[in-house]
């Protein structure tokens, strides 16, 4: 038997968007150090093994290779969606589970997997939400859908879309941009040709913060918003002013919920950010697993902990969770927030 149980934290460490991965392993890291401090599961220390897989879905495959080989058993990971589906399909071959706290694309739980779970809400949800809120609240004249061709990018965009479409508002531009680019002077002026006063961005923050920066600086007099994969301060150190007033849709702020007082407190004190959208999720995807090692009275055999994740509900900071057959949540709620630089995030009433 092993002396621990070993968690693996999976997700970028390197590359451009490791502020999400740093939510990953500061909000799971805290997880474990609290539950080992109550004594553990069943008597076992629970042992984090951090991986990188640079939001890259090739070495995110190489990632799962090498957890599986590692003898890991449960993972809190992936974050990006592209990387999250590839590293999937090892994991329910090789009877690991996988809790994403941050991978929202539809299609990674699409596929019926028992040992996928997730602790955030879908774009399935997340599109429609925002998309509701620009027809309802901000009533613009004239739309444009923009994003990055990638998995979460685009299937976020496209649920937008839809919404909007359903509400009777015109997308006058929908259209991809590579992931990369750091000139968008020709997107920019076909929004001002189109006489363009609203913009959704479906992607991550490094080719928003541009678009906002170069957007202000050739006078496009435009709304924007865009998901949560937008929502931390690397944004504002791209696009500076620019990035005043953004809209974003992200998980509700668990780190104000004064039940989660503790746990905020304990991540200030490791001098880290409690506030990013992903670490508490990653702090509840590990108490899931604690919680149904718990409840299969075994830390060796995953599927018989999934099949206890899949029938409770378990209390964590995120809420009281359950999940569906496909290892979703029954209910999660995306808020809708205005971006400041410099200061905290406020509710978009």
């Amino acid at each position: 038997m092993a002396e621990t149980i070993k968690i693996a934290i999976a997700g970028p460490k390197t590359g451009p968007v490791t502020q999400y991965g740093d939510m990953q392993f500061i909000g799971a890291k805290q997880a474990i150090k609290d539950i080992n401090a109550r004594g553990g599961v069943d008597g076992k220390m629970l042992e984090a093994k951090e991986y990188d897989d640079a939001a890259d879905p090739k070495q995110a495959v190489a990632v799962a290779n090498k957890v599986i080989n590692d003898g890991v058993k449960f993972v809190i990971g992936h974050m990006a969606s592209s990387a999250t589906q590839p590293a999937s399909d090892f994991y329910e071959d090789e009877g690991v589970i996988m809790i994403t706290p941050a991978a929202t694309s539809p299609e990674i739980t699409a596929r019926g997997y028992k040992l996928s779970f997730r602790t955030i809400g879908l774009d399935s949800a997340q599109g429609p939400a925002a998309g509701a809120y620009i027809a309802d609240r901000v009533k613009p004249k004239t739309v444009a859908i923009l994003h990055d061709k990638q998995q979460y990018g685009e299937g976020l965009a496209t649920a937008v879309k839809q919404t909007l479409e359903g509400k009777n508002v015109k997308v006058a531009v929908f259209e991809g941009v590579n992931a990369g680019d750091k000139d968008f002077t020709s997107i920019i002026q076909k929004l001002k040709q189109n006489n363009v006063d609203f913009v959704y961005w479906g992607g991550y923050h490094p080719e928003l913060g541009l678009i906002l920066r170069q957007a202000l600086e050739k006078g496009l007099k435009a709304g924007f918003m865009a998901g949560d994969a937008c929502a931390n301060d690397s944004i504002s150190q791209i696009a500076q002013n620019a990035s005043e007033g953004l809209l974003v849709t992200t998980p509700v702020a668990f780190d104000e919920d004064p039940a989660n007082k503790a746990i905020v407190e304990a991540i200030k004190a490791d001098g880290k950010d409690p506030s990013g959208p992903y670490v508490f999720p990653s702090y509840s995807a590990v108490q899931l697993i604690a919680d149904g090692i718990k409840a299969a009275g075994t830390s060796d055999d995953a599927e018989r902990v999934a099949a206890e994740i899949h029938k409770g509900t378990f209390k964590t900071p995120t809420g009281d969770l359950s999940f569906d057959d496909q290892g979703d949540l029954k209910s999660f709620r995306f808020a809708v927030y205005e971006w400041h630089v410099n200061k905290p995030k406020t509710p978009a009433f």
